[in-house]
């Protein structure tokens, strides 16, 4: 598979220098292209006011800042790409033809192995891949706006696209962290193909009389569980870009109800915004009808979707989740409401719009949707499972768990495979398990379903860690907590640059669970476990690699190859040598000299030379944490020191504390603290 690592961006505006910034923020080689310096100019400089913006709020380093910027240039006109370039991203005007005259350009400025991509968000990738030179590296790209801010991208093949072209550019959206959805080339894709009926219906609901601007947002905010309604939104991203989406699919699938509301067309035409003043208030009976027709455009759209066989249900609730940040997708709003229901407000809709009604929600009828939380791809007698759940950070609950359990037993039976690689979509491998799932058992008094949650995440970590297959983490971004854990049970656990390893317990009240306090140990020895989860350092890939805790680190693109020398047997597994694989470093040197048991001890009581800054930052961590979850996690870690001939002793040690800190004030308050995303002070209650 080609590795893309420079990129080439065609238009300088608002999309094409979003695009640029992430690429550049991760590590691409860009250069931003338009046909005049003038605006290549203007481009950089929206770039630099983003990142400015960022280093004020404290997302990024003065010194990330430069280091983004560095590796942007501006060049002026197609004949001016790399020749080294392997992806180019074509962000021009939304129009037929403008891309047309861009694309003849490009066939004769490109390298043959360039492959050439255009960011659209609507129009036909299979009609623009035959303006192109090499239709087999080819492929449609939806950006959500802001590029740089939104995870979400739209990965839209031709017919003609060559499966390498499509996993090149998959892995450059995976490496950016975005959350990747790889659909079918219908109109309006995946997200727009309901977001703007959705939003055209409320123009059409305001120009039946059923209510304002303000009452049909206020509703649809209700319905929805969302921060915005559709007028508020079209404000936002400009009427003119709702009303040209909403006519073009129309045409496109030849739905009448779909064209622009007159009220949309004349708020364009007089160069006019939404007015969303007035009381938001609105009598029962109107308010029953907007409700309802909303909903049932978003069900009915949303199951031809699936009925096209565009994407998954699971893609299009993630698209409506990470792409339009709804609380619920349309099946999950579907499945909480009832789905019979759904069913019903979706024909109701599918009768005013004269179409079919959708045959896929009426099969369903009463049956809640069931989502499928990992991908499986089985190629070369490698299974890989990607946990897809980047709306929650992948992180595990009862459902995941059990799914995963179920989708273990399948691979190890299969004799034909031979390495499983887990994988998480977005931008964690796995983020730790799922904090309401604790607080809600804590809350209902019902602490041992967190204990039977745990046991059986103790049984398939074991099985994983014992399996006869050679196990791979891929961990290209954060794994925390039980994610942590789960890569820990694993042969290999490859990194990239950019990978952030923590375990946050003792920080909110509790400790790791999972076995981390048992296989922190056996992999890089009490001291560094003591560091890592005691005090609850983050670790970047350097320093995770030199405890151990990742066997390899490597460039992104060459994560690929990393895979498959671990499948072979070319890479060794590290195993579980209770000791730090490069002590010799300076920061391993650190925390073998300060995390021993009596420097623990003096890191805790405050009785180390105050001159020590590394003793002095590792105290004011570990005094954050919660007192009783820091005893615990540290009489376990001396009982996986302790008990090396017998492992389980350790784990079941974990499971038998479980009761004792999870029915503590301070695991109730830190847990809270995290939903809530609020400070937490521990009491040692």
């Amino acid at each position: 598979m080609q590795s893309i690592e420079r990129i080439a961006v065609i238009g300088a505006g608002n999309m094409g220098s979003g695009i640029v910034q992430k690429s550049a923020q991760e590590g691409f080689m860009v250069q931003m292209i338009d046909r005049e310096k003038q605006f290549v100019d203007r481009g950089i400089n929206t770039i630099r006011g983003f990142l400015d913006e960022a280093v004020q709020r404290r997302i990024l380093s003065e010194f990330d800042s430069k280091e983004t910027l560095s590796r942007v240039s501006g060049a002026v006109g197609v004949d001016s790409i790399d020749d080294r370039t392997d992806l180019v991203i074509e962000a021009v005007f939304e129009d037929l033809e403008v891309k047309r005259s861009v694309l003849k350009d490009l066939s004769s400025h490109c390298s043959e192995k360039t492959i050439i991509a255009t960011n659209t968000s609507s129009l036909s990738v299979e009609q623009l891949s035959l303006m192109s030179d090499r239709p087999d590296r080819f492929i449609g790209l939806h950006f959500f706006y802001h590029p740089a801010k939104n995870r979400l991208v739209e990965v839209i093949p031709s017919s003609s696209t060559s499966d390498s072209s499509i996993k090149a550019v998959v892995q450059y959206c995976r490496a950016m962290g975005k959350v990747v959805i790889v659909c079918k080339d219908r109109p309006g894709f995946v997200v727009n193909r309901f977001f703007v009926p959705w939003l055209n219906e409320a123009c059409t609901l305001y120009e039946d009389g059923f209510g304002t601007p303000a009452q049909i947002d206020a509703i649809a905010r209700n319905s929805f569980g969302i921060g915005m309604g559709p007028f508020a939104l079209m404000n936002l991203t400009g009427p003119s870009i709702a009303l040209h989406s909403t006519d073009y699919l129309a045409t496109q699938l030849d739905t009448g109800r779909f064209t622009g509301a007159k009220c949309l067309r004349k708020l364009v035409e007089e160069g006019r915004e939404w007015d969303l003043s007035g009381s938001e208030e609105c009598n029962h009976e109107s308010s029953e009808i907007i409700r309802r027709r909303l909903l049932g455009t978003v069900f009915c759209v949303s199951s031809q979707i699936v009925e096209e066989g565009i994407c998954s249900i699971e893609d299009v609730d993630r698209g409506a989740k990470v792409g339009l940040r709804w609380t619920k997708g349309p099946f999950e709003i579907a499945n909480s409401m009832g789905v019979d229901l759904a069913s019903k407000l979706a024909s109701e809709y599918a009768s005013l719009a004269s179409i079919e009604a959708p045959s896929f929600l009426i099969k369903q009828g009463s049956e809640p949707f069931k989502f499928d939380f990992f991908d499986l791809n089985l190629e070369n007698e490698i299974a890989t499972i990607t946990f897809n759940r980047p709306e929650a950070m992948n992180a595990l609950n009862v459902e995941v768990m059990a799914q995963l359990a179920e989708l273990w037993e399948s691979i190890e039976s299969n004799d034909s495979i031979k390495t499983a690689v887990f994988r998480g979509a977005g931008k964690a491998f796995v983020a730790g398990a799922d904090i309401k799932f604790f607080v809600d058992r804590i809350e209902s008094d019902r602490i041992r379903e967190i204990q039977e949650f745990t046991e059986e995440g103790h049984r398939i970590l074991n099985n994983i860690q014992s399996s006869r297959l050679t196990t791979i983490a891929v961990i290209s971004g954060l794994a925390l907590g039980g994610g942590l854990e789960l890569a820990l049970c694993c042969d290999h656990r490859i990194g990239v640059p950019k990978t952030m390893l923590r375990f946050p317990e003792t920080g909110i009240g509790i400790y790791p669970g999972l076995g981390g306090t048992q296989r922190a140990v056996q992999i890089a020895g009490a001291e560094c476990a003591r560091y890592a989860i005691i005090a609850g350092n983050w670790m970047g890939s350097e320093d995770a690699f030199s405890m151990g805790y990742l066997t390899e680190v490597v460039a992104f693109s060459d994560i690929e190859k990393a895979v498959m020398d671990a499948s072979d047997g070319v890479t060794e597994p590290y195993g579980y040598p209770y000791h730090p694989r490069l002590p010799e470093s300076e920061k391993i040197r650190n925390i073998l000299s300060s995390y021993t048991r009596e420097g623990m001890e003096s890191i805790i009581s405050g009785s180390f030379d105050t001159t020590d800054q590394f003793s002095t930052r590792q105290g004011k961590l570990i005094s954050r944490n919660a007192p009783i979850a820091v005893e615990m996690a540290t009489n376990l870690i001396e009982i996986a020191d302790k008990s090396r001939d017998d492992r389980e002793i350790g784990l079941q040690a974990e499971l038998d504390g479980l009761e004792t800190i999870f029915s503590t004030n301070d695991a109730l308050n830190g847990l809270r603290s995290v939903l809530e995303g609020s400070r937490v002070s521990f009491d040692g209650s």
